[in-house]
């Protein structure tokens, strides 16, 4: 048995403030997602890059998350730290983050000190720019890996889908920061002093923004120190343990967690273009079809491609947030044993009927599915960038769940395999982690009222963890989550291929709307500066839709499982 000291603690005098500061990094981590998914594809394609090579750049993150993830999670799980399994590498990777930030917004003027020869400046700026987005997405992986982790390690089982939610709105709360700021002119607002560009300001802001989310983050938390790791026959052992484990657990992966990876598979082949090149899509259909006069006459198409595209993902943001504190009231959560206060009598029979009807989390997140695939389905026919805002808005809703739900239901099934009973005490303050197997619990409403009394223990039950006989280890969560991350970042690469197919065919050039507007503006013939085919981008997007709708299938098995 593994042998552990002390239990898992946040700060904080309520439950809100607890989650707050659980889960506060992930504002850091999806606002510097933001700002890469919003200008790191327009700024690549300034520097010279086509379509088709900007793709390719883009396997960084699949490739990081393929790497990263499942090695960061077999690392941290053993890790005996008297910091804890996650928070170092929460802070280093935060650390190696917002250094590669600013490399990546002052690229130019990095190379310009250093190579005197303009034609290779221009060579080594896109060399560059290239590896810093690379490092950034290897450090960010590392800490989102060890991020949700700790959310899994220190609450208990009947609290994973509460902490899954408030990750999903801290997560969209980030993202409609970052896309906000991106949606202003913060030159005109900030004045040079933070650089000359929308761009350098915005990494300027994601360096110190990660920096400050992951301490607070780490401040508040207060991991269980792992003193010994018990002897398991399904750890690897000797050289390359780590691979050897990775591959092993994905040889052996119970059932209902490969049908909860092998939904996210199918999932993110959708989801994959969407996230890429939405706002790119949103700024382009502008361009395309909605720009005035006054705008062909900018000097910076680039950062007004970047601001409408802005505009339209932080309205998408805004969607998911605000899905992210509803849906969790209106979905059933599994292994649901979160209670509330006994309902006033005239109350009860509304809640009670409420509850019968009320749809389950797997519903959700099948039908989540179908409406991203239905929005997707939809891209080739948009003709105004308006048109093109309400199909990105739409999707925050399908996007919150699909950040929740997967979450959800593996936390829970990697709690029951952790074990779930109380650790019994050892030597010297420390804990023995046994593998009881978690029972199921009952969703009977009468149940659960009368169950209040025994097992609601109020804020100290998440300081120092349950006590209610289903507290949570997470023992097994990085390596876990390391292998959904597999998942997720496979068919990453799948579409990353297709995407490269598909813009090689249709837009084997530059841009065409980034060309029209520069052969308008400065009065040159562009042989690319052709609008009158189809979005190559949304082309993806549509065949994206099709993947979604085998996730709803994928998804939809889960019940029999």
């Amino acid at each position: 048995m593994s042998t552990w000291a002390g239990q898992p603690m946040v700060k904080g005098n309520s439950e809100t403030v607890r989650m707050v500061l659980l889960t506060c990094v992930s504002i850091g981590i999806t606002f510097t997602w933001g700002v890469e998914m919003t200008y790191c594809t327009p700024y690549l394609l300034s520097l010279g890059l086509t379509k088709g090579q900007t793709s390719m750049v883009w396997v960084a993150g699949p490739l990081s998350g393929l790497i990263v993830q499942p090695i960061i999670g077999v690392v941290a799980d053993e890790s005996t730290s008297k910091w804890g399994r996650r928070r170092p590498i929460i802070v280093i990777g935060s650390l190696i983050v917002a250094c590669s930030l600013l490399v990546l917004g002052f690229t130019k003027e990095i190379v310009a000190g250093l190579v005197l020869d303009p034609g290779a400046a221009k060579s080594w700026t896109i060399v560059l720019a290239v590896l810093s987005l690379y490092v950034v997405d290897f450090a960010i992986n590392a800490v989102m890996s060890c991020a949700r982790s700790l959310v899994v390690d220190t609450l208990p089982i009947q609290k994973q889908q509460t902490g899954a939610a408030w990750s999903s709105r801290m997560n969209s709360l980030g993202h409609i920061i970052g896309y906000a700021m991106g949606a202003i002119d913060l030159v005109q607002i900030f004045g040079p002093r933070l650089g000359d560009s929308q761009f350098k300001q915005l990494t300027i802001i994601a360096a110190l923004g990660m920096l400050l989310t992951s301490a607070i983050t780490c401040w508040a938390v207060t991991e269980r120190i792992l003193i010994s790791v018990r002897h398991d026959p399904r750890r690897a052992q000797g050289s390359f343990k780590v691979v050897r484990q990775i591959y092993s657990t994905l040889l052996t992966l119970p059932p209902r967690i490969r049908g909860i990876c092998n939904a996210v598979f199918w999932s993110w082949i959708g989801w994959f273009p969407f996230i890429i090149y939405s706002s790119t899509w949103v700024g382009e259909t502008y361009f395309r079809y909605d720009v005035s006069p006054n705008a062909r006459d900018s000097n910076d198409a680039l950062g007004d491609m970047g601001r409408i595209g802005s505009m339209a993902l932080t309205v998408y943001s805004t969607v998911s947030f605000i899905s992210a504190w509803i849906l969790p009231a209106l979905i059933q959560a599994p292994e649901d044993e979160t209670f509330t206060h006994r309902p006033p009598v005239s109350l009860a029979p509304l809640i009670e009927g409420f509850n019968k009807v009320k749809p389950d989390l797997l519903s959700a997140w099948v039908a989540s599915n179908v409406l991203f695939a239905a929005a997707m389905f939809l891209t080739p026919f948009a003709t105004s960038f308006r048109f093109a805002t309400a199909i990105v808005a739409l999707c925050g809703i399908p996007w919150c769940v699909s950040q929740w739900a997967p979450v959800t239901f593996l936390g829970v099934e990697v709690n029951k395999l952790s074990g779930s009973s109380d650790p019994p005490s050892g030597a010297n303050g420390t804990t023995t982690t046994p593998t009881v197997p978690y029972r199921r619990l009952s969703n009977d409403l009468s149940s659960n009222i009368e169950m209040l009394r025994l097992d609601h223990h109020g804020p100290a039950a998440l300081e120092a963890g349950s006590s209610s006989g289903n507290s949570s280890t997470g023992e097994l969560s990085g390596i876990y989550f390391g292998i959904l991350n597999i998942y997720v970042t496979i068919p990453q690469f799948l579409s990353t291929v297709m995407s490269g197919a598909i813009f090689a065919v249709l837009e084997p050039g530059k841009s065409p709307e980034l060309a029209a507007e520069e052969a308008a503006h400065h009065a040159v013939d562009d042989n690319n500066n052709n609008t009158s085919g189809p979005n190559a981008i949304a082309v993806c997007m549509f065949l994206g839709a099709l993947s979604s709708l085998v996730a709803a299938w994928s998804t939809r098995k889960l019940r029999g499982l």
